[in-house]
C-alpha cells in the first residue's frame, strides 16, 4: 500500500493525532530523568510503549536525539524500528534538503526500507527549488514511503520566504501546487503532503479559504496544543479538507509521562477533542 493510503487506513483507526517524540532537556527533567543518553534511551522507549499501535503517527524530533552525538542516533534509530509495523507510521522530522547527489543519500537514508534509519515518511525542505526534492519522491515512491514539504510554517520569520511572491503567486501557493500536481489521481489520497502550521497569520489563512491546501495529500500541522493552536484553528482553516489534516503535538501529551498509561489517555484526549471536531 503507498503512504497515502496507508495514512488514511491508520487515520480511520485511531485518530488523525501526531504525536511528537521530542526528548528536551525540560522534558527529561519533569520525567525526572538527566539529560544524558540513559535519560534519552528511557524516554524512547517509554514513547514506544505508550503510542506504538495506538495511535495513526508518531513523529520523533531528530535533533533531539543527534544532540547525543553516534550513541543519540543509536536510540533513534533503535525507536524507528521499534515503532514501525505496530499500526502506526514513523513520520522523521530531520527537515533535509539539498541537491544532486546529496538529496538523493538523505533520501536513500530515511526512505529506502532497507536502510537502517527507515521511516515511513519524512519532513524536508523545498527552499533550494522544488525540483531538488526529486529523489526524496522517487525514491519513497519505490518504497511506498511518504515525504512531507515545508510550505506554511507558523514561526515568525517565515513568512520572508514563504510569502514571497514570483510569477504572480507565493512560494508557498507554488509549493502547494506542485504538490498537488504530484498527487493527481491518487485514491484515497496521494503520499506527498504538506507541512502548514496550525497558528499561521491571516495572509496564510487567506490561501487557506481560496482552497489552496486541496493538494489530495495528508497535511502535518504543527502546533496544536502548547504552542497555541486549538480545534477552532484547525477547524477554521482546513475545514474542507479536515479527512486530509494530521494535526502534530508534542509537548501537550509528553508532559503526562513518564506514566504509560496517563500518556496513552492524554493521546486518546487529543484523539477524541480532534475527532469530535
Amino acid at each position: 500500500m503507498s503512504f497515502g493510503s496507508r495514512a488514511h487506513v491508520a487515520m480511520q483507526a485511531y485518530g488523525p493525532a501526531c504525536i511528537g517524540i521530542d526528548p528536551h532537556p525540560s522534558l527529561l527533567e519533569q520525567w525526572g530523568l538527566e539529560d544524558d543518553i540513559e535519560g534519552l534511551d528511557r524516554f524512547a522507549s517509554t514513547c514506544v510503549e505508550a503510542f506504538a499501535g495506538r495511535v495513526a503517527f508518531v513523529k520523533p524530533q531528530s535533533a533531539f536525539f543527534e544532540r547525543f552525538g553516534a550513541r543519540g542516533v543509536v536510540v533513534l534509530e533503535r525507536t524507528i524500528e521499534d515503532l514501525r509495523h505496530t499500526g502506526s507510521l514513523v513520520v522523521l522530522d530531520v527537515k533535509r534538503g539539498d541537491i544532486g547527489s546529496t538529496a538523493q543519500a538523505y533520501a536513500d537514508a530515511y526512505l529506502d526500507d532497507d536502510a537502517p534509519m527507515a521511516a515511513d515518511a519524512i519532513t524536508v525542505s523545498p527552499f533550494l527549488g522544488f525540483g531538488s526534492l526529486a529523489p526524496f519522491f522517487e525514491v519513497a515512491e519505490k518504497n511506498d514511503a511518504g515525504v512531507f514539504v515545508l510550505a506554511l510554517t507558523s514561526n515568525p520569520e517565515g513568512p520572508d520566504v514563504q510569502h514571497a511572491v514570483r510569477d504572480g503567486r507565493t512560494v508557498a501557493e507554488s509549493v502547494l501546487a506542485q504538490l498537488a500536481e504530484l498527487n493527481a489521481g491518487a485514491t484515497p489520497m496521494g503520499s506527498f503532503g504538506a507541512v502548514v502550521g496550525a497558528t499561521i497569520d491571516e495572509a496564510a489563512a487567506r490561501l487557506v479559504a481560496s482552497g489552496g491546501l486541496a493538494i489530495n495529500g495528508p497535511l502535518l500541522v504543527p502546533g496544536y496544543g502548547a504552542q497555541g493552536g486549538t480545534v477552532d484553528d484547525i477547524r477554521r482553516l482546513f475545514g474542507d479538507v479536515m479527512d486530509q489534516v494530521v494535526p502534530s503535538t508534542s509537548r501537550g501529551v509528553l508532559s503526562a509521562g513518564p506514566d504509560v498509561s496517563a500518556l496513552r489517555d492524554a493521546a486518546a484526549r487529543v484523539n477524541a477533542e480532534l475527532v469530535g471536531s
